[in-house]
């Protein structure tokens, strides 16, 4: 197979801290923001195994929403990440975040997977479904 170049959306969730913004605490936008330049950071300077970043936009004004469950403004600074995968499993074990939002695959303009390719890929998918349902439970254990 040949390279995949892609080009993914995360959104970087920032939620005020209760009582912590009226003692000089930073707002959700402000939280998002960081959050995104972190992040984008991290993903810039710590290399991934098969995956190859070719630019990163973070020129997305920040947004928020009302989240109904908890009565709070949360933001979400978006960014914009094209990058270069060696293989499919390489370029879901990139994007399997709580982040990601969209996928546009730039090239090539079509895939043929073998059978081997779809077994390979279906297994990629299932452990990092596994490994996201871990990261979930943990952190409803610590919030608990």
């Amino acid at each position: 197979m040949t390279k995949l170049q892609m080009r993914v959306r995360f959104d970087f969730m920032g939620k005020s801290k209760s009582g912590r913004l009226l003692w000089g605490g930073k707002s959700p936008e402000q939280l998002a923001e960081e959050l995104r330049q972190h992040k984008a950071s991290l993903i810039r300077n710590i290399p991934v195994q098969g995956v190859h970043i070719d630019d990163i936009d973070m020129s997305q004004d920040v947004y928020s929403i009302y989240d109904e469950i908890t009565g709070k403004q949360i933001c979400f600074a978006p960014v914009f990440i094209t990058f270069t995968a060696s293989s499919m499993e390489d370029a879901i074990r990139f994007t399997m975040k709580e982040e990601f939002r969209t996928v546009e695959l730039i090239e090539p303009e079509e895939i043929t997977l073998s059978r081997s390719e779809i077994e390979k890929l279906l297994l990629r998918i299932s452990e990092e479904l596994i490994n996201y349902r871990d990261y979930i439970e943990k952190r409803l254990d610590n919030w608990k």
